[in-house]
């Protein structure tokens, strides 16, 4: 018997995270956010999103910044992807935080990102950090090296620093891992695609064949 194995990251049962709309709409998660910092969060969540908003087709990529079945899906895929449905106007395409408890780091990576995303550098941030995950994923404090990255991509270092030192976009992950968990997801990266559901690192092939299906529904739908 052939057992498949599937490409990701498992969340633990123990795991639990108290409280993000998945799919078929936008990743904001503002409302979870104390009064006093709906102006970075806000920002922060339209940082992480990408394409025309016009796009008839979500993709939401459900993801762990130390996963290394996330980075697999990184290098093999998302730029063509990008490539192929976002740049093209036809996919838009948003980034959940998963920072699953085994990864020691992946929290501290994800207010990194989402606090590059304040900045409108979230997917540069996201790039850097995945392509570095091999350098700071065992760091014992990766304070320094995510400072480096985010100088690197353009932040302004003081606000991004203020950011990250207050944990301001904290609330805004645990709202993504919360609502990310009663949509079923266990395991990173998992995906969003229209009502289509993809587990695990899998290859290009099938994210584009769901897309097609999503764009093929869509252009029978009714013009909303």
């Amino acid at each position: 018997m052939v057992i498949a194995i599937t490409p990701a990251c498992r969340s633990s049962d123990s795991e639990a995270h108290p409280a993000a709309r998945t799919a078929g709409g936008s990743a904001s998660t503002a409302r979870s956010v104390p009064a006093a910092n709906d102006s970075l969060s806000q920002l922060a969540d339209r940082g992480r999103i990408q394409g025309s908003a016009s796009a008839p087709v979500w993709v939401v990529e459900v993801s762990d910044f130390q996963c290394p079945y996330c980075r697999m899906w990184h290098d093999s895929t998302y730029s063509a992807l990008v490539r192929d449905y976002v740049s093209t106007g036809k996919v838009r395409l948003a980034y959940l935080n998963f920072p699953l408890q085994m990864h020691v780091n992946a929290l501290p990576a994800a207010e990194a990102a989402m606090c590059a995303s304040a900045q409108s550098k979230f997917w540069p941030m996201h790039d850097a950090l995945f392509n570095s995950q091999d350098k700071w994923e065992r760091l014992a404090d990766p304070t320094a090296y995510f400072d480096s990255l985010a100088r690197s991509v353009g932040v302004d270092r003081t606000q991004w620093a203020a950011c990250a030192t207050k944990h301001l976009a904290r609330p805004l992950i645990e709202a993504d891992k919360s609502r990310s968990e009663e949509r079923g997801v266990q395991s990173t990266p998992s995906f969003f695609i229209g009502d289509e559901t993809i587990a695990g690192a899998q290859p290009y092939t099938e994210f584009r064949a769901a897309i097609e299906r999503q764009l093929a529904k869509a252009a029978k739908s009714p013009a909303r």
